[in-house]
């Protein structure tokens, strides 16, 4: 008994009941919650206004949640929405004593008396989602990192895909009805159809696109070569088609090139001016103009270079979820796949299995952005010590078979008169000088071809071979006065590039 009067003078002056002002509770804002879901059932308009908003888990009560659940199923079948439709449809569902009965709508409905002002109530609800979001992901990001086993590297990359998914208010759900995917899939085809069959980006080569049906969504592709077939300069080419005349965001990541050097390319190729000519500065005053006039289109096109050397797979997804968000980016190039490092200070082991990892990493960027992604990469000296043709083959991909599995579409660049041949070795033995074969050798979604294209080296550019910009390019060629290389077109080749007017 005198422990007890002990104890009782001590807990004398504590408080009988907590004050829970002290504590914190989720953002929310159940008044709006209700003020939304009320309007919606009385007002046709304010459906329309709020169902591209919010998703049925941005609202914070539970019962809101399966009442806006029931909403987006009757105007997903195309069914009135009131009162007796929703509750008709919660009953259905079993819903409906759960979020308390036919007289929880009623009152619902009698909260408000119209939807004005219903789009701003449904952002509030959006923000305050958002902001739980943001406590639970910082949560997480917490407790992972006093967590000493956790990579630091895997964790900066979650860290940053979880905040781009709440960024672009697309919530990664663990599966999908087939129903909602074929929803999906017939309203894509109806979409491709209106656009006369270019479901994807264009590259501007006319062949190429009619088999790709431009570069897709969430696709990883492959273009790949021996040094000094001109990869660079065909990614190049096909940039300024899409940044300049189909006016589409491009991100380029240079590990090889200085992002001026690429971009005096691009120029070069705009303007008619040699690469030459643009290094030394050695410009006629009607070549100013030109540069002036010409180079304006490409000042203003949606283009962006990220010349960082050594660039690890980490760096790379957040900047291009950056660029992704901030400047609407519909293609990303990365020139080349071997340059790229995993970004762990840590040997992982030998390089073919860092290159699987990056591999890997890139096609996962592509399906996580939903654009295509568009990685260069080197082939190995096999090609060179083949007998007979040297056109490469997907065994000669260089460091990792990762890269073949990985990607929806190989392809390669092919220039025989590199290995100093003059014609094709096809039936026609038609000429090959100033040509160029792109050969797509896996195809994912589509069929296997090899395409002809132009290859203009003094201006570092490719072209649809029959294609009359092409060959006017091809007799200015022709008339320039300057002294011409006298080696055959192979040493030609490594000559010029040396110099810099060819890209690698």
């Amino acid at each position: 008994m005198e422990n007890l009067k002990k104890i009782r003078p001590q807990t004398a002056n504590t408080p009988a009941v907590i004050n829970l002002a002290a504590g914190k509770l989720p953002p929310q804002a159940l008044d709006l919650e209700e003020a939304v879901l009320g309007s919606m059932m009385i007002d046709k308009k304010g459906i329309d206004d709020v169902i591209d908003i919010l998703h049925p888990d941005a609202f914070y009560k539970e019962a809101h949640h399966k009442i806006y659940k029931a909403i987006i199923k009757l105007f997903e079948d195309s069914q009135p929405i009131d009162l007796l439709t929703v509750s008709n449809q919660l009953r259905t569902e079993g819903d409906l004593e759960f979020v308390g009965g036919d007289f929880y709508l009623i009152n619902l409905t009698q909260k408000v008396s119209s939807s004005a002002h219903i789009e701003f109530h449904a952002r509030i609800i959006l923000q305050k989602y958002i902001q739980r979001r943001l406590i639970s992901i910082s949560s997480e990001i917490i407790k992972e990192s006093y967590d000493e086993t956790v990579d630091v590297f895997d964790l900066l990359d979650t860290a940053e895909g979880k905040l781009f998914e709440v960024t672009q208010g697309n919530l990664k759900k663990s599966s999908e009805k087939a129903e909602d995917l074929v929803k999906q899939a017939i309203d894509k085809i109806q979409e491709i159809s209106n656009k006369e069959g270019m479901s994807g980006i264009a590259s501007g080569f006319f062949k190429v696109d009619e088999i790709t049906s431009g570069w897709q969504p969430s696709d990883l592709i492959i273009i790949a070569a021996r040094p000094g077939m001109g990869k660079t300069a065909f990614v190049m080419s096909m940039a300024k088609n899409i940044a300049i005349n189909f006016k589409q965001g491009v991100a380029i990541f240079s590990l090889e090139m200085s992002s001026v050097q690429l971009i005096t390319r691009m120029i070069s190729s705009e303007t008619n001016l040699t690469s030459e000519k643009l290094r030394k500065g050695n410009l006629m005053a009607h070549e100013w103009e030109q540069l002036n006039v010409k180079v304006k289109d490409l000042s203003e096109a949606p283009l962006y270079i990220d010349d960082t050397p050594s660039l690890s797979i980490f760096d790379l997804r957040a900047k291009a979820r950056r660029l992704v968000s901030q400047h609407d980016i519909k293609i990303i190039i990365i020139d080349y796949l071997q340059l790229m490092t995993t970004g762990t200070n840590t040997k992982s082991g030998n390089r073919e299995q860092e290159i699987s990892n990056i591999s890997r990493n890139l096609k996962a960027l592509a399906k996580e952005l939903e654009v295509p992604v568009i990685a260069l990469s080197q082939l190995s000296r096999a090609v060179e010590t083949r007998g007979g043709s040297k056109r490469p083959l997907l065994s000669d991909l260089r460091e990792s078979g990762a890269i073949e599995q990985d990607a929806d579409i190989v392809s390669f660049i092919y220039r025989p008169e590199y290995y100093k041949l003059t014609e094709w070795d096809d039936e026609e033995r038609s000429n090959c000088e100033g040509q160029a074969e792109f050969i797509i050798a896996k195809h994912r979604n589509g069929g296997l071809d090899s395409i002809r294209l132009k290859f203009i080296g003094r201006f570092a550019q490719f072209a649809d071979l029959d294609d009359d910009f092409a060959t006017e390019f091809q007799s200015k060629m022709n008339d320039f006065t300057e002294p011409q290389h006298t080696a055959s077109p192979g040493e030609a080749f490594d000559t010029i590039a040396d110099d810099g007017d060819v890209p690698f």
